[in-house]
C-alpha cells in the first residue's frame, strides 16, 4: 500500500472533523469537495478556472478514460496531471457507477458491458481497474465495487457487498505503485449490519482510505444518514472517509456532521447545464421570465466571476438564446458555491461552531423554500 498518501487529522467538533490529505501532488484540506471531470475535464471549465475557484482536487473516471482516449495515450501525455494540465491532486473513480448504469453482466470475474462510444464489448475486472488507474497516474484510485440501486431485495444487497469484499482483496493484492494510493469501498445498502461488516472487513485489508459507496441511489436522507453513522463507527478514525456521489447542500452538511471528509458529485455542473443556480437561500432556475430585466447578480455575496460581473437578466438572456457562455458562467458559480460551502465547514469546525453553521445554512434554505416568493 502507498506511503505517499495519508490523512492528518486537525480539529474535531462533535462528529465533524477537519484535516489535511497529503498526496504527491499537494495537500487537500478536508472536508473537501471534488469537482467531477469524468472524461478528464470538468465540463465547460479549464484547469486555470478550477485553480481560480479554489479547487484543491478533482475527480476523473476510469471507465471513460480507458475507452477514450485509452490509458496508454494518457500515460504518454504525462499521465492525468499532464494530460489535463492540472498539477494538483486527482482521484479516479473505478468506473463502477458508470458500469452500473449500463446494466452490465456481472460475475465473480468482473463486469462485461458495451462501450457507450462504439458498442464494442468491454470487460473490466478488479485487477484491470487497478492497472488502468495506475497507468492513468491518479493520486488516489478506487477499488472496483458492485453497486446496486435502492431499494433492492436484501439478498441482492448482501451478495453485492460480499462480492465487493472479495474484489477489494483482489484489488489490494495487485496494487503496485507505492507513490499512489488505492482506497477500498464499503457497500451494504442501508442495512447497518451489512455496512458494519463491510467496513470492518474492508478496513482489515489495510487500505489508507475508504469510499462509502452505494448511496445517492434512491435512499431517503434519513436512511443515508443512519447508513453513514454505521459505517463511520466501524472505520478507522485515522483514515479519510469519502462519500461517493454526494454533493447537495443538506447532504454535505449531514455527512460532515457524521465524520466524513471527502465528496464528489455532478450536481454543480449538471444543474448548471440546465440553468439552475445554487444559492444560500435556495437554488433557482435562471431560465424563469422573472429574471428578464433583473440587474442583480445570482448572489451579491458570492465572489465568483459570474456574480462579480454579470446580472441575472444577462444570464437569463444567454440561456434563452442558447449561448454556451451561459452554461459556463453558471457552472463557475455553482462550483464556487460548493467549494465555499465546504471551506465554510472547515472554518466552522476549527472554531468549534460547526453545529451553528450547519443549522443556519439549513434553516436559511428551508425558510426561503417555505416563503411564497422563495
Amino acid at each position: 500500500m502507498s506511503d505517499s498518501v495519508w490523512w492528518e487529522p486537525r480539529t474535531q467538533d462533535g462528529g465533524a472533523r477537519s484535516g489535511v490529505l497529503h498526496t504527491p501532488h499537494g495537500d487537500v484540506p478536508t472536508p473537501a469537495f471534488m469537482a467531477v471531470g469524468t472524461r478528464g475535464t470538468v465540463r465547460g471549465v479549464g484547469a486555470e478556472d478550477l485553480e481560480a475557484l479554489g479547487a484543491d482536487i478533482v475527480l476523473a473516471n476510469t471507465y471513460h478514460l480507458m475507452l477514450r482516449p485509452g490509458a496508454g495515450v494518457v500515460a504518454q501525455l504525462g499521465e492525468l496531471h499532464g494530460f489535463m494540465g492540472w498539477p494538483h491532486p486527482i482521484l479516479t473513480d473505478s468506473g463502477g457507477f458508470q458500469v452500473f448504469s449500463l446494466d452490465p453482466k456481472v460475475d465473480e470475474e468482473g463486469v462485461r458491458f458495451r462501450s457507450v462510444y462504439d458498442g464494442s464489448a468491454v470487460a473490466l475486472t478488479p485487477e484491470d481497474a487497478v492497472a488502468v488507474q495506475e497507468t492513468l497516474g491518479a493520486d488516489i484510485a478506487m477499488a472496483l465495487d458492485v453497486l446496486v440501486g435502492l431499494p433492492s431485495p436484501p439478498q441482492v444487497v448482501a451478495a453485492a457487498m460480499e462480492r465487493t469484499l472479495r474484489w477489494a482483496a483482489r484489488s489490494a493484492a495487485v496494487a503496485r505503485r507505492t507513490d499512489r494510493a488505492l482506497f477500498g469501498i464499503v457497500q451494504g445498502g442501508t442495512d447497518p449490519e451489512l455496512r458494519r461488516r463491510s467496513a470492518e472487513e474492508t478496513a482489515a485489508l489495510g487500505f489508507p482510505g475508504f469510499g462509502i459507496g452505494g448511496l445517492a441511489v434512491g435512499e431517503t436522507p434519513g436512511e443515508r444518514n443512519s447508513t453513514i453513522e454505521a459505517v463511520t463507527a466501524a472505520l478507522p478514525a485515522a483514515a479519510p472517509r469519502y462519500v461517493m456521489g454526494l454533493g447537495d447542500t443538506e447532504g454535505l452538511l449531514d455527512a460532515v456532521a457524521r465524520g466524513c471528509d471527502m465528496f464528489d458529485c455532478v450536481i454543480p455542473t449538471r444543474l448548471a447545464r440546465h440553468g439552475k443556480a445554487l444559492h444560500p437561500d435556495g437554488d433557482f432556475s435562471i431560465r424563469l421570465a422573472e429574471w428578464t430585466d433583473d440587474p442583480n447578480p445570482i448572489d451579491p455575496d458570492c465572489p465568483c466571476v459570474t456574480c462579480r460581473r454579470y446580472s441575472r437578466g444577462y444570464l437569463r438572456h444567454l440561456f434563452a438564446t442558447k449561448e454556451l457562455l451561459g452554461l459556463r458562467l453558471i457552472t463557475l458559480h455553482n462550483l464556487r458555491y460548493t467549494l465555499d460551502l465546504v471551506a465554510g465547514m472547515r472554518a466552522a469546525i476549527g472554531e468549534g461552531t460547526f453545529g451553528e453553521f450547519a443549522t443556519s445554512r439549513v434553516d436559511r434554505r428551508a425558510l426561503a423554500s417555505a416563503t411564497p416568493d422563495g
